[in-house]
């Protein structure tokens, strides 16, 4: 699931991430913004995981998350998504705001 919050007076967006798998020990945000760095995500008290992050304004970046150090998951409520040069695909974040 994907939330954002724009604010009036900066040019950022903050974006929540929230990861609803049962079967995970541990979620990380792996996203193009921040140079494909994983982002530990917190596991929450109805057991999904959550991470916020803040973006700049009217971009498009892509992510995935990656459970368990070794399978990779697709947000399915994604603004798109497109191919990745491993055969599978990535999640895009579109954050600019809709008029």
């Amino acid at each position: 699931m994907l939330k954002k919050k724009y604010f009036k007076t900066k040019s950022e967006v903050e974006v929540t991430f929230e990861l609803r798998n049962d079967d995970a020990e541990k979620a990380e945000l792996v996203c193009e913004a921040n140079g494909w760095e994983p982002i530990d995500m917190k596991r929450t008290k109805d057991g999904s995981f959550r991470t916020r992050v803040r973006l700049p304004k009217d971009g498009r970046f892509q992510f995935r998350y990656l459970v368990n150090d070794n399978t990779w998951i697709d947000e399915e409520e994604a603004d798109s998504f497109c191919m990745n040069e491993f055969g599978g695909r990535n999640s895009i974040l579109v954050t600019k705001q809709a008029n």
